[in-house]
């Protein structure tokens, strides 16, 4: 059994809605997954701003696995589920699911739990408000 049948619905709230455009695709007509994981990182990024009520930085990406390609149009739906906040933390796991808009379908294509750290302005780590 894959992630998809394990998780048939998405996790989360829904963070960022995008389309893949051709600019973003290989020759063949599929997206690159750098394109995609930068996509993941502001969804992430807009969720834990919002916790930490400011600036954050990603410090690290774990658990990245794609699992069917995103061809070129498609439209991308990002959801954030927060996972655990620390005193300057905080993990977020973001799963991107394709939408069949023909179909009103939507498919897992990929998930992967990033870590935040809020930060002042001078990039220093801070504390979560409560």
């Amino acid at each position: 059994m894959n992630d998809v049948d394990q998780d048939p619905i998405p996790q989360g709230e829904l963070a960022l809605k995008v389309t893949a455009l051709p600019r973003d695709a290989n020759a063949w007509g599929d997206i690159f997954g750098g394109w995609l994981v930068s996509q993941m990182d502001l969804a992430g990024t807009g969720t834990a701003s919002r916790i930490a009520r400011g600036r954050v930085a990603t410090v690290a990406i774990d658990r990245m696995g794609f699992m069917v390609p995103v061809p070129v149009g498609a439209q991308l739906a990002f959801y954030c589920l927060v996972q655990d906040i620390g005193r300057s933390s905080m993990k977020i796991q973001v799963e991107v699911w394709s939408e069949d808009l023909a179909h009103d379908e939507c498919r897992k294509v990929t998930e992967a739990t990033f870590v935040f750290v809020a930060i002042d302005d001078r990039g220093r780590t801070r504390i979560i408000p409560s």
